[in-house]
């Protein structure tokens, strides 16, 4: 029986330019789910180098891996200070017509 090699994949490793960043990052918010989208941010701050975004960001790089971990819950404030950090910006749209009532 053969053996398969495998290897970790590590998204960071392919998120080479702006638009493969904003197109990752994205989907992350299309899917919604809060880990995912820090998950995602601290993809693309290691792929920027994650000590260079935790300075730009004024935070520290130990407290912005743990944010950004998977199992991290990272403040808004700390979303919004990585986001301007790495160059990105939040843009809202409707996604369904409010309703009438309250």
């Amino acid at each position: 029986m053969t053996t398969t090699q495998t290897r970790p994949w590590d998204a960071a490793d392919h998120l080479e330019s702006d638009e493969d960043i904003v197109a990752y990052l994205e989907a992350a918010f299309e899917d919604g789910d809060p880990a995912l989208i820090a998950a995602a941010l601290g993809d693309i701050a290691r792929a920027r180098g994650m000590t260079k975004v935790a300075a730009d960001a004024g935070l520290g790089r130990e407290s912005l891996y743990k944010a950004l971990s998977p199992n991290g819950n990272p403040e808004l404030a700390t979303v919004l200070k990585v986001m301007q950090a790495l160059g990105l910006g939040l843009r809202v749209s409707a996604t369904r017509q409010p309703s009438d009532g309250p």
